[in-house]
């Protein structure tokens, strides 16, 4: 069983940045897919952000794009979500996620483990 435990959400003022990180337990970390997604209140879960597990190769959601990159630092176990020009409608609840496999899907439904999420506010 894989566990994942986000950190470094907080209250910033628009523009600021902020950066995420998810630490995973359980299984080789290498041998797992990552994803960012989000939640706004009374709306859907959203992807954001994914990065395989071999090549280290980046998607993001074109809401974000330009602004935020998702990496990984396998000695430490660790997705990271750098979050740059941040806006209002970035606010939600951000959540980690990872499969077993290669792919990187949008589909929250495709992942088979979740963090518990971590706040992220931006006032205007």
């Amino acid at each position: 069983q894989v566990q994942l435990v986000e950190s470094g959400g907080g209250l910033v003022q628009a523009g600021d940045s902020l950066r995420l990180s998810c630490v995973a337990s359980g299984r080789t970390f290498s041998s797992l897919s990552m994803g960012w997604f989000r939640q706004a209140p009374g709306k859907e879960r959203e992807f954001v952000a994914a990065i395989t597990r071999t090549f280290n190769i980046p998607i993001y959601a074109d809401s974000v794009k330009g602004r935020f990159t998702i990496s990984r630092d396998i000695p430490k176990n660790t997705v990271y979500l750098q979050m740059n020009s941040l806006k209002p409608e970035d606010t939600a609840i951000y959540y980690c996620a990872a499969l077993d496999g290669t792919r990187i899907p949008v589909s929250s439904n495709e992942y088979n483990y979740w963090g518990q999420g971590t706040q992220v506010t931006v006032s205007s």
